[in-house]
């Protein structure tokens, strides 16, 4: 398996040599866009993780109003601090930018 790996890195390589420099960089945006994507739904699904964990007590068919509220909650600090640290990096590039 890691002999096929490194075949595609080898092709991959190849490839990006045959580019020019306007389609290298278009590539590099993309492969950069897919791992942020990539990034934060993992950052989603662990944040996801932990308002289970932190929230539910006792799975059934339905919530009760605790667990719904603490889920709620627990939702709307991750919304929040997502924002902030979005806005933050924002910011941060926009500087370098000038």
């Amino acid at each position: 398996m890691r002999k096929h790996g490194c075949r595609k890195v080898a092709i991959l390589r190849r490839t990006m040599a045959e580019l020019g420099e306007a389609d290298e960089a278009e590539l590099q945006r993309l492969v950069a866009a897919e791992q942020q994507k990539a990034q934060f739904t993992a950052q989603v699904h662990h944040f996801m993780e932990l308002c289970w964990d932190k929230c539910v007590e006792k799975p059934g068919n339905r919530l009760d109003s605790r667990t719904e509220n603490c889920l709620s909650s627990c939702v709307d600090r991750f919304i929040d601090t997502t924002l902030a640290i979005t806005s933050r990096f924002a910011q941060i590039v926009q500087k370098g930018g000038q």
